[in-house]
């Protein structure tokens, strides 16, 4: 095995928006000036419409601050998971995916320097 691999259940929200500058920057503003903070995110876009996928560190909190602001929203279950610092750990972890017949429908990334 290629290193351990920490996984925890967590909540994406999906909001619905659209295609154009300041989107982003508005979300995030909205997110923030209630004091939330995302974890990541992905944005997706087809011709003017987009959505944003976020992760933030209170969901329920995100939920009411989306709500107030008139932004409409789903909600899914995700995993979250950290892959060891190490080559093959991500071949390594699909693979054990695919193995298994899961499918990987989406995902979301980031590093951590010096880890």
């Amino acid at each position: 095995m290629r290193g351990r691999c920490a996984i925890a259940k967590a909540k994406q929200l999906t909001i619905s928006c659209e295609n154009r500058p300041r989107t982003l920057a508005h979300v995030a503003r909205v997110l923030g000036d209630a004091q939330l903070n995302i974890l990541t995110f992905l944005t997706t876009t087809s011709g003017a419409e987009g959505s944003l996928q976020v992760v933030v560190d209170n969901v329920k909190k995100a939920k009411k601050t989306l709500d107030g602001a008139g932004l409409s929203y789903t909600e899914a279950d995700m995993l979250h998971l950290e892959l060891p610092h190490q080559p093959g750990a991500l071949e390594y972890f699909a693979g054990e995916l695919a193995a298994k017949e899961i499918n990987i429908t989406s995902r979301h990334a980031t590093t951590v320097k010096g880890s």
